[in-house]
């Protein structure tokens, strides 16, 4: 299992308590790409954890193994796999319980897991979706990119010669509290997306910031600017350091 060290001393100056912020985050942002069943494992913990109230909200920060996730949604027809296959073309496949349908995670992909009480930041799940993509979006206007929403067709998509998915949303709440969440396609190999119909849209294709504007985009830059609009969108105020740490590997 992989798990983060202790993060540094918290930085109680980075947001002040102010009107309008809520629960203290604590945040953990993990410096190379994550196995996703290393990743689930830790989700599911702090997600038990956080249920049981032992321990705050909590957002998970990764780059994931290449990795296909199949959502509850998936039809066969959407990526053409054996239902009880394992790896397709080398790359591990994770039958998961978000909604949603087949998408695909790697690394220059910015993953983020917030494990939150939901009433104590917004009220219902259509809320809650709609600040995650708003967090996208202002983000993704800082880079100078268009992004925007599709109704019924949760995510964050931009204009690129035709429609475009830049961002993934998938969620579960279980007993209030949030899991899985968003995949911001910041600078990454997109083929791997060419096998599946990007979450079940026929027709739909994936694109990156890197490939919108024509030049590499740094992954650590997006990852504060989208920490910035989670901040504001979703009134959070961190209780660690919001700079990566480093893993260890227990036996």
């Amino acid at each position: 299992m992989t798990t983060p060290i202790a993060l540094r001393t918290p930085i109680v100056a980075d947001q002040p308590n102010m009107p309008g912020f809520h629960t203290p985050i604590e945040l953990l942002w993990f410096s190379s790409p994550v196995r996703y069943a290393d990743a689930w494992d830790l989700q599911m913990r702090l997600h038990h954890e956080r249920v049981m109230n032992s321990r705050p909200d909590t957002i998970l920060i990764l780059e994931h193994q290449p990795v296909y996730t199949v959502g509850r949604r998936t039809l066969v027809a959407d990526w053409g796999g054996d239902p009880a296959a394992t790896h397709v073309d080398g790359i591990e496949i994770h039958h998961v319980n978000r909604g949603g349908s087949v998408t695909y995670h790697g690394p220059g992909q910015l993953v983020v897991y917030p494990i939150l009480r939901l009433t104590d930041h917004v009220r219902g799940v259509r809320a809650y979706v709609k600040q995650l993509e708003e967090a996208v979006i202002q983000c993704l206007r800082q880079s100078g990119i268009a992004g925007y929403r599709k109704e019924r067709a949760p995510g964050v998509w931009v204009t690129d010669l035709q429609d475009a998915k830049i961002t993934s949303i998938g969620i579960r709440v279980d007993r209030g509290v949030t899991m899985h969440g968003l995949a911001l396609n910041v600078d990454m190999d997109l083929s791997p997306f060419r096998g599946i119909t990007p979450c079940g849209l026929q027709g739909s294709h994936a694109t990156s910031m890197a490939e919108v504007v024509g030049q590499p985009v740094s992954l650590v830059a997006v990852t504060y600017s989208l920490l910035d609009q989670l901040k504001q969108t979703l009134a959070l105020r961190w209780t660690g350091s919001p700079e990566p740490i480093k893993l260890h590997t227990r036996a």
